[in-house]
């Protein structure tokens, strides 16, 4: 049976990995092997980010909630609590927003949590 050269398959495969590695300083760009493992480390930092960016949105979040509730009179766990037992379902993103945007409808929603808790 003929033996089968890569080719042009190759080139392609090494053109899109320097393509994506364009940026990079040094052999990390030029070099195919060093672009290839800057490539995949960069794709598995960009994979593992994506979900720690959600984790910190999330802290802020709370945060900015526990710091209008206190301005409030009232503590986080309180404050999610009595939210809970008023039907309010507001999400934490929502929720900041408004503690951060417009803080009389924050202080209105505070007090609804304080009477049902």
């Amino acid at each position: 049976m003929a033996r089968t050269k890569t080719g042009f398959v190759r080139r392609r495969r090494h053109k899109k990995i320097l393509k994506m590695t364009k940026g990079q300083w040094g052999t990390r760009s030029k070099n195919f092997k060093r672009a290839n493992e800057a490539m995949m480390r960069s794709l598995w930092y960009a994979y593992r980010d994506r979900r720690q960016r959600r984790r910190q949105l999330r802290r802020l979040w709370i945060q900015r909630i526990n710091a209008a509730a206190r301005m409030n009179g009232m503590k986080y766990s309180q404050l999610i609590h009595g939210l809970k037992r008023a039907g309010i379902e507001l999400d934490r993103k929502s929720l900041a927003a408004i503690a951060v945007n417009d803080a009389d409808t924050f202080s209105r929603i505070v007090q609804a949590a304080r009477q049902s808790g």
